[in-house]
């Protein structure tokens, strides 16, 4: 039976299965980094594992995109082609998600990042994923939002169209079937 942040041994053994495969696959977006280290320190963290579990279950095919020299983290973001299925229809934060008065989604993009554990990627850490491969070609995500724009009632979400990355603005209590998050943890 799974707890709320731990997985069984059963769900770790193949949440850990799929993840070194994704990795194997796509070296180009880890090329100096081994797996065994990787795994050594996911074995030692169980809440870190449960929300790459729960970033595998709701679509976002985790993986390593890189690793940070100064606090020892290996760096993990959504790699799914496009946004994930199991975070789409959702408004940006809570705020927006109250100010609906009709036909509100389930959920909200920042609750759900929290709900998680993960952190809802920014603009910049967009980009470079997007530099790792050709992702949103026919979806869009929402971004970390600057604080000056969300108090004007505005989002901001990111997509891929004509090999171009572009960043556009929406009321925050939007929501549509092709738009999600993409997220980021650090291990």
């Amino acid at each position: 039976m799974e707890n709320k942040k731990e997985l069984t041994t059963e769900h770790r053994d193949e949440l850990i299965s799929t993840l070194k495969a994704r990795f194997e696959k796509n070296m180009q977006r880890h090329n100096v980094i081994e797996w065994t280290i990787v795994q050594q320190k996911l074995m030692a963290n169980t809440a870190k594992l449960w929300s790459l579990g729960e970033m595998e279950r709701t679509g976002g095919e985790p993986d390593v995109v890189g690793y940070d020299d100064q606090t020892g983290d290996f760096i993990f973001y959504d790699c799914s082609a496009e946004s994930p299925k199991g975070r789409r229809s959702l408004c940006y934060d809570h705020e927006a998600l109250e100010s609906r008065k009709e036909h509100k989604p389930d959920n909200n993009a920042l609750d759900m990042a929290d709900s998680i554990g993960i952190e809802i990627l920014t603009e910049d850490q967009y980009r470079g994923l997007q530099q790792l491969g050709v992702f949103d070609t026919k979806t869009s995500s929402w971004v970390k939002t600057p604080a000056g724009i969300r108090q004007l009632g505005g989002a901001l979400f990111c997509d891929r169209r004509y090999n171009h990355v572009f960043v556009y603005h929406n009321g925050a209590e939007s929501y549509y079937a092709a738009r999600a998050f993409r997220g980021s943890l650090r291990v």
